[in-house]
């Protein structure tokens, strides 16, 4: 199960392979779409990545909550601490 610093230092590798940007300070409190300038293609993008990486499905209502950097960090956790059955979902 990656710590939160594996799943922020992977997130921060799928942004900048995706946007061509650099991220090397990525605060929690970043907004994904107004802080990172990212558009809907590219958190859809982000987030296909994010999946294929760590192994994982999240839910159309789990993807509408995600506002911020926190936001994707607290579920990515939350999907690696509960059981395998529940994160297959």
């Amino acid at each position: 199960m990656p710590d939160r610093a594996t799943i922020r230092q992977t997130l921060i590798e799928i942004l900048e392979a995706d946007t061509g940007e650099k991220y090397a300070d990525l605060a929690d409190d970043a907004n994904l779409r107004e802080g990172l300038g990212l558009d809907s293609v590219d958190v859809v993008s982000i987030v296909s990545q994010v999946e294929r990486r760590f192994h994982l499905r999240l839910s159309q209502q789990e993807l509408e909550k995600l506002g911020t950097v926190a936001d994707m960090l607290d579920l990515l956790e939350s999907k690696f601490a509960a059981p395998p059955e529940a994160s297959a979902a």
